[in-house]
C-alpha cells in the first residue's frame, strides 16, 4: 500500500531566509507518497518557498531535502527529479509562454522530455481531450481564461506522466465552476496514476477539506500534520478554517482573518 511505501519527500531542519525575513525555521516533515497532501494557511507563511525548495527550483540554504529517494543537494539526483516530477508556480499560466497558441506549449514541454513526433501527438491528443481544451489548439495561451490557462499549465506539467505533481495555488484567482473542474481532473488523472504522488498550497479551505493529508503552516513553522479528520477530532471543532484556527498561537487568534 502506498500508506507504507518511502516518503515521497523528507524535510530535515529546513530554514530558508530573504534578507531578514524568515520564510522557514527548522521544518522537520516527511510527506507520504501515493497521497494528495496539501499546504494549508494564509499567504506569508511559508507555503511557496517549501514547493520551491521540493521542485528544486530554490536553492537551500540550511537543512536537508529528499524528494523521490536521493538528496537534492546532488545536482545528478536533482536532475533526475526534473524528469520525474512536475511544477506549477503559483500564479495563472505561470509556467506557460503567453506567445505560443495551445498546441505550441504542450508541444514545447514534450519536446523537453525528448517525446518523438508521434508520442508528443499521443499525448497532446489525451490531454486536450481530458481537459476541453481540444476546440483551441491554435489560440495564444495569452488569449485564454484563467481556468484554461490554469487546466494548459496543468497539462505542460503531465505531459510526461511525473511521479510527484507539485502545485502552487493553482486555483487562486480562479472562477469556482473553473476550480471544480481543475480538482475533477486532478481526480480523473489520480485514478488513472494512483500511484502519483501530489502536493498542492491552498489557502482555500474547502479544497484541503478533500485533501489526504494535511500541513498546517505558520510563520515559517509546522503547526500540526494529518488527515483532515484527524485535525478536526484534536482541534474539536467543525471545520478546518476553525481547526486552523485553534492551532495557532493564543496571542494570534483573535486576530486571525
Amino acid at each position: 500500500m502506498a500508506s507504507h511505501s518511502a516518503p515521497v519527500a523528507r524535510v530535515r531542519n529546513v530554514t530558508h531566509r530573504y534578507d531578514s525575513v524568515v520564510a522557514l525555521e527548522d521544518v522537520t516533515l516527511d510527506f507520504p507518497s501515493g497521497r494528495m497532501l496539501g499546504l494549508i494557511g494564509p499567504d506569508g507563511v511559508g507555503k511557496s518557498t517549501l514547493l520551491g525548495l521540493l521542485a528544486g527550483a530554490r536553492k537551500m540554504q540550511a537543512g536537508e531535502i529528499t524528494v523521490l529517494g536521493g538528496s537534492m543537494a546532488k545536482a545528478r539526483h536533482r536532475a533526475e527529479v526534473f524528469s520525474r516530477a512536475a511544477y506549477m508556480p503559483q500564479g495563472l499560466g505561470k509556467n506557460l509562454y503567453m506567445e505560443l497558441s495551445v498546441a505550441e506549449n504542450l508541444d514545447f514541454f514534450a519536446r523537453l522530455y525528448g517525446h518523438d513526433a508521434a508520442e508528443r501527438r499521443r499525448r497532446m491528443d489525451r490531454l486536450l481531450r481530458a481537459t476541453g481544451l481540444d476546440p483551441f489548439p491554435d489560440r495564444p495561451a495569452g488569449k485564454l481564461s484563467g481556468g484554461m490557462k490554469q487546466k494548459l499549465g496543468l497539462c505542460c506539467a503531465l505531459i510526461h506522466d511525473p511521479d510527484f505533481l507539485i502545485l502552487d495555488e493553482p486555483t487562486t484567482g480562479v472562477d469556482p465552476l473553473s476550480r471544480r473542474q481543475f480538482w475533477a481532473l486532478i481526480d480523473r488523472i489520480r485514478a488513472g496514476r494512483p500511484g502519483m504522488s501530489v502536493i498542492i498550497a491552498t489557502a482555500y479551505m474547502d479544497e484541503a477539506a478533500g485533501f489526504d493529508w494535511l500541513v498546517a503552516m505558520n510563520e515559517g513553522r509546522v503547526l500540526a500534520t494529518g488527515a483532515p479528520d484527524e485535525l478536526l477530532a484534536r482541534t474539536r471543532t467543525a471545520s478546518l478554517e476553525q481547526a486552523f484556527i485553534a492551532l495557532l498561537p493564543q496571542t494570534q487568534r483573535s486576530e486571525y482573518r
